[in-house]
């Protein structure tokens, strides 16, 4: 091999180990608003999972001893109208809050990828039918379509699921289904699928992969938006039902005592607060760390 050859190679070499995108993480690690969420949520996600450690009291127990208690050495937050503990229904009330949110957006995001990989790939009659049925979901306001089936399929946790399985899936299916029409025109789709590859397998390894990032960005929004609804059911008393803790139950139980007691509905109203605004932020920095370098 010539000199000169060995320097060209070497020459590329180093233009491909310059142009190589730093791992997620190096990414991560540099952005202030992926740290700021992950930091905030991290700690808050820690001190609920930690409740039955940290928490002093049982949620539930009452004591009718010392209602409405300043916050103080006994009670740190204090206590409601039935003398329990603010702080520990405040970590257990976040625990079920987070679990509600998480879990409830497990089937959503599920099946809204996958339907709407598929449509935006397949198009067809199947695509034509999927987006009719979206658009006449995305018609409804949103809140006022989980209130109804609430309503209709009963309150509770086992409501909450249903309704947001049954609507929460259409964003999903249309940011998938917008990314896979893009990706399918693309001049590496059609080269996978010259190459011999069956469309199943251009689908599931070639266009998922590239399109579900959307998604999962989305999801982390997602979460808050459903901590918020769920918390709202519980401030209808269409949520969690008591004894359990919830914080959107906690509010609505505080603001009969807003002008003696005000931290009865400002603590929970806080950690939603913070809850929300950790979400978001990490959500808003997992787009800009996963976005194409």
């Amino acid at each position: 091999m010539s000199t000169a050859t060995a320097g060209a190679l070497d020459s590329a070499a180093v233009e491909q180990g310059v142009s190589r995108r730093p791992s997620f993480w190096s990414r991560a690690l540099h952005s202030a608003t992926f740290m700021a969420g992950f930091i905030l949520t991290f700690t808050i996600v820690a001190l609920v999972l930690l409740a039955p450690v940290i928490g002093r009291y049982s949620p539930v127990s009452q004591d009718l001893l010392h209602p409405l208690a300043s916050p103080g050495g006994a009670h740190w937050l204090g206590t409601d109208e039935l003398g329990r503990d603010i702080w520990s229904r405040l970590l257990y009330g976040g625990r079920t809050d987070l679990q509600v949110g998480v879990l409830a957006v497990l089937f959503p995001f599920g099946f809204g990828v996958v339907i709407g990989t598929v449509c935006g790939y397949v198009g067809g009659v199947l695509d034509l039918v999927v987006m009719r049925i979206v658009d006449v979901v995305l018609a409804f306001p949103f809140y006022v379509l989980i209130i109804a089936l609430v309503f209709v399929v009963g309150v509770g946790t086992h409501g909450i699921y249903i309704a947001f399985a049954l609507t929460d899936w259409v964003i999903y299916a249309r940011t998938t289904r917008s990314g896979t029409i893009v990706a399918r025109n693309l001049d590496w789709v059609a080269a996978a699928e010259g190459g011999g590859l069956s469309r199943a397998r251009v689908l599931w390894r070639h266009i998922l992969p590239n399109t579900v990032t959307q998604a999962i960005v989305y999801a982390m929004s997602d979460i808050v938006l459903v901590i918020l609804a769920v918390v709202t059911l519980g401030y209808l008393g269409l949520g969690i039902q008591p004894p359990a803790p919830d914080w959107g139950a906690m509010i609505s139980d505080g603001q009969t005592f807003i002008q003696t007691n005000q931290w009865l509905a400002a603590i929970p109203g806080l950690a939603v607060v913070l809850t929300g605004t950790g979400l978001s932020l990490l959500g808003d920095g997992l787009a800009d760390v996963l976005r194409p370098g």
